[in-house]
């Protein structure tokens, strides 16, 4: 197993985060779905249920206000989730850049101070992992959540866990 700094392990933490985050706003999003589709079907069958006491006019004005006020919504779900997709690309591209630029910017420190980092940051590593391992579980869980909130398969982006590779030795063999 190769030795991670911690910089690399951050960088980890911070995906798994924003995976995370794009589950719950999936969830949203498939939740909002699955609400309007239930309005618009319980409004088409208390339209109907009426029958002849509204005239035919009066229930397709009904029915098409429905499919405008569910229309609206929709769209307002839909601006709402791509713009926290968006805000949330960002915040992790922003935070990986940041972590980036504290890791190039540790040596300047380092010989501006006269203070070593390295032992610091490599005792800090196994913790950084603990965190991004429990990290990816809540990740996978809330892909779950996403995909049993559409009833269906919805299309959310899950990571499983990482577990620890262990390295195989292989024996040259000598030739004779």
């Amino acid at each position: 197993m190769t030795a991670k700094n911690l910089a690399t392990v951050t960088n980890e933490l911070i995906t798994c985060y924003g995976n995370t985050a794009k589950n719950v706003i999936n969830a949203y999003r498939v939740g909002n779905a699955r609400a309007v589709g239930y309005v618009d079907q319980s409004w088409a069958a208390a339209v109907n249920k009426t029958g002849p006491r509204l005239s035919a006019e009066v229930r397709v004005n009904a029915m098409a206000a429905q499919k405008k006020v569910s229309g609206f919504y929709a769209r307002g779900v839909e601006m709402t989730s791509d713009s926290a997709d968006v805000a949330v690309n960002k915040a992790v591209e922003l935070a990986g850049k940041g972590v980036v630029q504290v890791a190039a910017n540790a040596s300047r420190f380092e010989k501006a101070t006269g203070v070593t980092l390295k032992p610091l940051a490599v005792a800090a590593v196994p913790a950084a992992q603990a965190v991004t391992k429990v990290a990816a579980r809540i990740e996978v869980q809330s892909g779950l959540l996403a995909n049993k909130i559409a009833g269906k398969k919805a299309s959310v982006k899950t990571a499983s866990v990482k577990r620890a590779v262990a390295k195989k030795t292989v024996r040259a063999r000598k030739t004779a």
